[in-house]
């Protein structure tokens, strides 16, 4: 917990020391300190030379003393000379100086004002900077000299004698007075101006303190609304309270925010009405981006390419969704954006899908991406198939018994005419090709009408029970009058006693069951049994046909319905089939709004199945009420 409060606080810390309103201080302060450093490094400096100046002028000797001393120094009597000289620098009262030396021009100290250095008189001078003088070298004329640890402003002034118009230097006057004095009131006055710079800073740290302030909260501000917008938030705004740029960078973001919401729920709106028309489409749409990365798939898609999530799909190559990497690359879909044919079937579906691909294209022409439009055209291609199917069927039906036709009406041309008993055979074959083409058309042209929505239908109710057992009863009597009947069967029946009523057209219905039945007779064995049955299930009434014939095998089975097709061709032919009869008759039930259906083993037979549904009819709902019509 400590180590985390101690993180916490390096953490603040370290936020305060990067911050704007830390660094406009410290600039502030460091300014100001720099410029109180200089200011003060000059004021100092400048006041040190005024000081300096001012005190060499206080201990500079008068010009009859340095006259005087001249006049000593080209004195012949040297001895009285010195003692002049001593008198001379005695008389002088200037309490800044400390000592006045006089060296003649061969450097001999000629006297000193100093009571205690008496004995330095006579002696050879050894101060550089005086030799210079004497000399008439470059010298300094106003050295500080430090002497146990106290500070001496040095005057050095050459003494010159002027005769016969030259002018001989006689010898050096050195003035030395203390500056301890001079450098305390320096100090003094330092010391007075770095405090009020001291105080000049605290009270600069203040005002930046302040001005970094009203400078950083605005700031501060613009940066939270800034934030919020960043992360979607446009609600509030920023308090403008000044004109300055400050001021006009708030109003710029609050117009900004404005702006960028209007922006933002109108690319919203229009995401979602284009996730909407995606989602709610039909066609399957998927885009990409330049290099065929799926990042747009809508659910019309994932079904038909058999995704289940976009997760999975998105990030995916197109090549691989579509199952065209091994013929096509992307650099082929780019260049050639030529509709493909695909075949999504399994054993499961059968889906057949054409793809449009499209370029997603800058002004520039840069090309940024894909557009793959996916139009199921499975039924399409079905009824493709079953057109050519159809047309093949039909000219193969129709060509059989018209070569039939022509080959006996060409054998009756060439002579077989004049034999009586061999040309009412051939005329026989003849009409019967002929009344099989005649059926087929019927059947066409019934189909045509069914596709087309034109066939009428003479609907009633109609008790179905009775209805199925009056068509069973007309098969009855065929078996009873047939006197040499190809093959004996016997139909058994097991319909049950309810009242049962059917909205349907009964001459359609009777087709129906007719052509179930004569194809249980065909296909059934000599002496097989038929059964009929008739099962209510309350909100639909099940009639099945059962026969005991070879079956269907099971491949067979979801074709039974379909036009043209015979299980067996070449029987179902020779006994006079055209393969529609299933056909017409599934499109009969589906427009009373049942069903058929088949079931079948091959070698045990087969059970067509028809589902009616109806609504359970109450008697009580036709009774009259005698009391209406009493007078």
């Amino acid at each position: 917990m400590a180590d985390f409060e101690e993180l916490t606080e390096q953490k603040r810390w370290r936020k305060f020391f990067s911050s704007i309103h830390f660094k406009i201080a410290l600039v502030f302060t460091l300014t100001l300190l720099v410029t109180l450093e200089l200011v003060g490094a000059f004021f100092v400096k400048r006041l040190e030379q005024q000081n300096l100046a001012t005190f060499r002028t206080q201990i500079a000797l008068p010009a009859y003393v340095n006259d005087s001393l001249t006049q000593q120094l080209i004195s012949t009597d040297q001895t009285k000379a010195n003692s002049d000289i001593h008198t001379i620098l005695t008389s002088i009262n200037n309490a800044s100086i400390s000592e006045i030396e006089v060296i003649d021009s061969s450097g001999i100290i000629r006297g000193t004002s100093d009571i205690n250095a008496q004995d330095e008189v006579g002696q050879k001078t050894t101060d550089a900077n005086v030799k210079a003088a004497l000399a008439g070298g470059k010298y300094t004329k106003n050295p500080i000299e430090e002497r146990s640890g106290v500070r001496y402003q040095v005057v050095v002034k050459p003494l010159v004698s002027s005769s016969g118009g030259e002018s001989n230097i006689v010898g050096v006057v050195e003035v030395r007075a203390s500056l301890e004095t001079t450098y305390d009131n320096l100090n003094h006055i330092s010391l007075i101006y770095f405090s009020a710079s001291l105080l000049a800073v605290v009270l600069g740290v203040v005002m930046a303190v302040i001005i970094s302030r009203s400078l950083t909260k605005p700031i501060a501000e613009i940066n939270d609304r800034t934030t919020r917008i960043a992360q979607g938030d446009y609600s509030g705004g920023i308090l403008v309270r000044s004109n300055d740029e400050i001021g006009q960078l708030a109003e710029n973001v609050n117009a900004l925010a404005v702006r960028i919401e209007e922006t933002t729920n109108s690319t919203e709106f229009e995401r979602r009405r284009l996730e909407s028309v995606l989602e709610h489409m039909t066609d399957g749409v998927i885009a990409t981006d330049r290099r065929g990365s799926i990042n747009i798939i809508n659910t019309a898609a994932l079904q038909m390419t058999g995704m289940e999530d976009s997760n999975v799909a998105l990030g995916q190559s197109i090549l691989e969704v579509l199952q065209i990497a091994d013929r096509y690359n992307l650099r082929e879909l780019l260049d050639n954006q030529d509709e493909l044919l695909l075949d999504f079937s399994n054993d499961e579906r059968q889906l057949i899908i054409r793809a449009y691909f499209s370029l997603i294209q800058r002004a520039s022409g840069f090309i940024s991406g894909l557009v793959i439009v996916l139009h199921d055209v499975t039924e399409q291609q079905r009824i493709e198939e079953e057109r050519r199917q159809f047309v093949s069927n039909v000219s193969h039906e129709l060509r059989t018994p018209l070569t039939s036709v022509k080959s006996y009406v060409d054998a009756l041309q060439e002579g077989a005419i004049e034999d009586p008993e061999v040309a009412k055979s051939f005329l026989a074959v003849a009409q019967d090709e002929t009344t099989r083409m005649i059926h087929m058309i019927n059947d066409l042209l019934e189909l045509s009408r069914m596709d087309s929505g034109t066939m009428k239908l003479e609907t009633e109710y109609v008790n179905v029970g009775e209805l199925f057992n009056y068509i069973l009863n007309r098969f009855d009597m065929i078996i009873a009058n047939d006197d040499k009947p190809e093959k004996y069967y016997t139909i058994k029946r097991e319909i049950t006693d309810s009242q049962i009523w059917v909205e349907l057209d009964t001459s359609k219905f009777t087709q129906v069951v007719d052509n179930i039945m004569n194809n249980a007779i065909k296909y059934s064995p000599d002496g097989g049994v038929i059964t009929a049955r008739m099962i209510d299930r309350k909100t639909e009434v099940v009639l099945s046909i059962t026969d005991q014939g070879l079956g269907i095998p099971k491949k067979d089975l979801g074709h039974i319905f379909d036009r043209f097709f015979r299980v067996d061709k070449a029987r179902s032919r020779a006994q006079g089939g055209t393969g529609l009869g299933l056909a017409i008759s599934k499109e009969i039930i589906e427009r009373f709004g049942g069903k058929i259906w088949v079931d079948s083993s091959e070698g045990k037979g087969s059970t067509f199945s028809i589902s009616l549904p109806y609504e359970a009819y109450d008697p009580a709902e036709d009774e009259w009420d005698d009391g209406e019509w009493d007078d």
